[in-house]
């Protein structure tokens, strides 16, 4: 393990956090585009190797070890409140969930009978709601079936419905602390968008709380304080009302975040072909 002293520039201090001195651990190295981080309650990180076509797991002290050979592309990943997995395929173009038994469900693959484009993150509510994107990217765009791209809403029942159909294509997706809110980032928009959510899981009041992301925005995070962790050229901390925070460098560009370990005050970073991981005195908010 090799630790990596980098080069950080600092808006201003977050509640809670000093950004001056931090240590950038590379924790593995080798894949081809990692992505979909999401920390077990039982120990362990998953995240995807999407060109390779796999699901791996990283245990501090252990390594990483494959996870789901043939992950279908798998992207985004998180965990609900009774500890099942919920991947977006990439490849076969939809959603689903895998219970502590190993069972897999489809929850999400077409929308008003065509499939969907190519379901890209995903979050669930500590309730059961849950929400993902659904962009298109590279072949993706070139063999989709959907004239849009969205943002769509599945209920604890398992009913579905589009909660926004973005000019631009959404990508990372998150929770405020209290579930209240839904942030979206928007690849080709550079921004973050934010949307209420209601006790029924409903969406409304759209509104742009993040603009001019330096880089393409990708995956996105939540902490505590409800401060908004954004990986595009960098990883950029937001404070809820927008303001620029700190921008932290990496070695590669990241793609996307989630906080872990038992405390989960450790913010791990999927980075092109690596793995990160940065010791954080905040904790992130977690819905499960």
């Amino acid at each position: 393990m090799r630790s990596l002293y980098l080069k950080l520039l600092v808006a201003t201090v977050v509640a809670a956090q000093d950004f001056s001195d931090i240590k950038i651990e590379k924790v593995a190295t080798g894949y081809a585009f990692t992505e979909g981080p999401v920390w077990s309650r039982d120990g362990y990180l998953l995240f995807s190797d999407i060109p390779n076509n796999r699901i791996l797991q990283y245990t501090p002290g252990k390594g990483v070890v494959v996870f789901r050979e043939n992950s279908n592309g798998a992207n985004g990943n998180t965990f609900d409140a009774r500890g099942r997995l919920y991947s977006c395929e990439s490849r076969t173009r939809r959603v689903i969930r895998t219970d502590k038994k190993g069972n897999v469900e489809v929850l999400a693959e077409r929308w008003e009978g065509k499939r969907l484009n190519a379901p890209n993150d995903i979050v669930v509510r500590r309730d059961g709601h849950i929400y993902f994107t659904d962009p298109a990217f590279g072949q993706q765009a070139e063999t989709r079936e959907l004239d849009f791209y969205g943002v769509y809403h599945i209920s604890p029942k398992g009913e579905m419905e589009l909660v926004a159909k973005p000019a631009g294509r959404p990508n990372g997706i998150a929770l405020s602390p209290d579930g209240r809110i839904l942030y979206v980032a928007n690849s080709d928009e550079r921004n973050v968008r934010a949307y209420d959510l209601d006790r029924n899981g409903k969406a409304s009041n759209e509104r742009i709380v993040v603009s001019g992301i330096d880089g393409v925005p990708d995956g996105i995070r939540v902490d505590e304080k409800g401060n908004l962790y954004v990986t595009a050229k960098a990883l950029s901390v937001y404070s809820p009302e927008g303001k620029l925070l700190a921008t932290i460098e990496l070695p590669e560009t990241p793609a996307n975040c989630a906080f872990g370990d038992p405390d989960f005050m450790t913010l791990y970073v999927t980075a092109r072909t690596s793995l990160y991981r940065i010791r954080l005195n905040v904790r992130g908010a977690v819905q499960y």
